[in-house]
């Protein structure tokens, strides 16, 4: 690569990355500022004790099913040999033309993978809560996150199926859950890792589910407790995809942070 060339992709990369910090600084101020309404903390102060654990052993559950014998068929959804050449010809383009049109592209194509499958749990919630089905859609819509992460994370050139990156993939889910202090504590150990470029090669990801399903279960216990009754069920179900926003969206960021920082270390 030429110097005028490296130093315009240096320059590309440079801006890419300021656009994932300023998407990073105001989903962290969201994060931080988020109050529950009184009236949802008087709502969930009436839900029993038993809900939220037994929606907590559902999240755990439903990850460790997931990774043991799920992966295989959330694959049937989805192309992984075709998105994994498309990325690999992204990047041939990107190392020939070295320009910031060549990076927004990949962030575009990740946007319209999130869009399609925000759809698919927009049906799959709703349905299921005019039903008044709560609980039971757990492994469902579980799948539908870790499908749309798996999407993202093969759109930037990352494969989920060591536990290393499961182990990751962990992490970003429980990370995009919480709020207030804790949030800032786990964003911090999100950003080590992939700045440090070791994604979680000593974490216990037995662990990391449980804290995981604990983040999920906390924010969403209201939810699927509402979603479990038929006649307010719908409205439990139209949280799914606004759920699947806010965790996908921040797993997309996170791994084009990963994708451009990948390329800076190569240019630099």
């Amino acid at each position: 690569m030429g110097k005028d060339k490296k130093r315009r992709f240096e320059a590309a990369v440079e801006k890419e990355l300021n656009v994932v910090r300023r998407q990073e600084s105001a989903m962290l101020r969201a994060a931080l500022k988020a109050e529950i309404p009184r009236w949802k903390q008087a709502l969930t102060d009436k839900v029993p004790d038993k809900v939220y654990e037994n929606l907590c052993k559902a999240f755990c559950k439903a990850f460790a099913v997931i990774f043991e014998k799920g992966t295989g068929i959330i694959e049937k959804t989805y192309n992984r040999e075709a998105i994994q050449e498309d990325c690999e010809i992204r990047n041939f383009g990107l190392r020939v033309k070295a320009d910031r049109k060549s990076l927004r592209k990949v962030r575009t194509d990740a946007g319209r993978i999130n869009l399609r499958n925000m759809a698919v749990t927009s049906v799959e919630g709703i349905g299921l809560g005019v039903l008044g089905i709560g609980l039971p859609d757990i492994v469902l819509f579980a799948g539908v996150l870790l499908k749309g992460i798996y999407e993202v994370a093969l759109q930037y050139g990352f494969e989920y199926d060591s536990r290393e990156e499961r182990y990751f993939i962990l992490k970003l889910m429980e990370t995009s859950m919480r709020r207030g202090t804790d949030r800032e504590t786990a964003e911090e150990e999100i950003d080590r890792m992939i700045e440090d470029d070791d994604f979680g090669k000593q974490g216990d990801i037995e662990s990391q589910i449980e804290r995981t399903a604990d983040a999920f279960a906390v924010d969403m216990v209201l939810l699927k407790f509402i979603q479990g009754l038929p006649v307010a069920g719908v409205i439990g179900g139209i949280g799914n995809p606004v759920y699947y926003r806010r965790v996908v969206r921040y797993a997309e960021v996170k791994y084009r942070k990963r994708y451009l920082l990948g390329w800076r270390k190569q240019a630099f």
